[in-house]
């Protein structure tokens, strides 16, 4: 980009000098925040910072063509706060424009396909049919579901949940914008840019659009459905278990044809030999929801879809394990709503009745396992006091097998940005400390023990390359 361009032009060539009328800019409205009787001081990031991130903000966009800027209403807006000395709302309208970007990818992708996976509760998923939806889905639980679908790789979802708790907890709404730094602002820029705006589809990700495609509008053959079977035996778990979320959310919904679901029982034998047994039993628990709700259609698909591949014994036997899934739902939704710390602690004290002093159903125990971490680390801030009690004595009465669910979550990538700051990191250690008398397995107890040796940050842990191994055991043994 000439100079002519630029975005803070250099001072012979444009005849502007940027830092100067700033300055005489700032002078005057802080001195009518002065005569208005408003705070002036400490209200504005220095100057210095500010012309950093102006003189930088080009190269932190060098991956983001012309086209795309040309749209970029809250880049530019974000450019203006940085003038302005506000670096907390920048960065707002930099998560704005991010968030904003990775909906649109998501509507030209597949929103149904994403929708299924995003709401995991048969309620919530009623709700959302159209792109407008999308707001009702929390940033965080965007984040994991197009994380999920390779919208965002795995070294960017991390990068992404540090932008997302420097916006909310040093943002507008925390006013201390001063922790956060110039060039810790523009690597955020670059971050966003690079990991959500950018990011091209993966092969795995084409593949799939096509197969969806293909299942809602063509005749599946019983030669094509033979093929997928190579495209399954590529996949790594995680993936696995996505598209076999996707296919039941079509399977199961009043709306689709016959045609659909007769080109999903041809598929699903070659992919469900390759689903973990929690991620089978989470089919059985949606059914027992879909019951309870007295959505008899949905009910009805949801058992067709397990006898279809002789699933039939994944189906529950009684109520808890729908009610303990329903439990796990609201708690993360108190978890990540307005004053969390007040709205834990009773939805806990209920989860803690029902599961009592029972293994937890397979079919939750993912779920419940992730739920109770999130809760414990809880945030950047602390945590729920009157909650952590309950949390310990959940951790304390878990099984093996559980605890082992717990120990291969906490050290993935979903809590990588959350173990960037102090308070987790506490809780981290206290949480290992407290079920690490449950490792009995050779795998939970050589991961256990790399974790004890561990020396770098713990926001890292999951990228390195022994962790990723020793998870990949554990893994195999859930």
């Amino acid at each position: 980009m000439s100079d002519a361009h630029a975005i803070v032009p250099a001072s012979p060539q444009s005849g502007i000098d940027v830092r100067a009328t700033i300055l005489t800019f700032e002078e005057a409205l802080l001195s009518k925040a002065t005569e208005m009787g408003l705070p002036s001081a400490g209200v504005l990031v220095d100057i210095g910072p500010r012309i950093q991130v102006l003189n930088n903000m080009n190269d932190a966009m060098a991956a983001l063509p012309q086209e795309k800027r040309a749209t970029s209403l809250y880049l530019s807006k974000f450019m203006f706060a940085v003038s302005a000395g506000l670096f907390d709302a920048a960065l707002n309208y930099l998560w704005d424009e991010t968030i904003g970007e990775l909906r649109k990818r998501i509507v030209d992708y597949d929103l149904n396909y994403f929708f299924d996976l995003a709401a995991t509760s048969p309620e919530k998923r009623k709700e959302l049919s159209g792109p407008e939806d999308l707001l009702k889905i929390t940033d965080d639980d965007l984040i994991r579901a197009a994380a999920r679908m390779e919208f965002i790789s795995p070294a960017g979802q991390q990068q992404l949940d540090l932008v997302r708790f420097m916006r909310n907890h040093a943002s507008a709404a925390h006013p201390n914008q001063h922790e956060l730094q110039p060039y810790s602002l523009l690597g955020y820029m670059e971050t966003c840019i690079r990991e959500v705006i950018m990011l091209p589809q993966s092969p795995t990700m084409v593949q799939t659009s096509r197969l969806l495609s293909n299942v809602k509008s063509q005749t599946v053959t019983t030669e094509q459905a033979t093929s997928f079977s190579g495209l399954v035996s590529g996949l790594r778990r995680e993936q696995t278990e996505t598209l076999a979320n996707g296919l039941f959310g079509i399977y199961v919904a009043p709306d689709s044809t016959a045609l659909m679901r007769d080109n999903i029982r041809l598929l699903l034998p070659y992919i469900w030999s390759s689903l973990a047994e929690d991620v089978k039993f989470s089919f059985g628990v949606r059914f027992a929801r879909f019951t309870a709700n007295l959505d008899t259609t949905q009910a009805d698909f949801a058992k067709e879809f397990l006898e279809s591949v002789a699933g039939s014994s994944y189906l529950p036997e009684g109520v808890r394990e729908g009610d303990i899934d329903v439990l796990v739902e609201r708690l993360h939704n108190a978890h990540h709503g307005w004053d969390n710390f007040y709205h834990e602690p009773p939805i806990a004290r209920e989860l803690q009745s029902y599961v009592g002093n029972l293994p937890v159903p397979a079919g939750v125990r993912a779920r419940y396992a992730y739920a109770l971490i999130e809760s414990f680390l809880g945030r950047s801030a602390g945590v729920s006091v009157g909650a952590v009690p309950i949390y310990t004595d959940l951790f304390q009465k878990m099984t093996p097998a559980e605890a082992n669910w717990v120990l291969f979550q906490v050290t993935g990538p979903d809590f990588a940005g959350l173990l960037s700051y102090s308070n987790p990191q506490l809780q981290f250690a206290k949480l290992i400390d407290i079920i690490k008398v449950k490792f009995v397995s050779v795998q939970a107890k050589a991961l256990a023990a790399y974790i004890a040796r561990f020396t770098g940050p713990l926001s890292s842990i999951h990228m390195d390359t022994r962790m990723k191994e020793l998870r990949a055991a554990v893994e195999q043994s859930l």
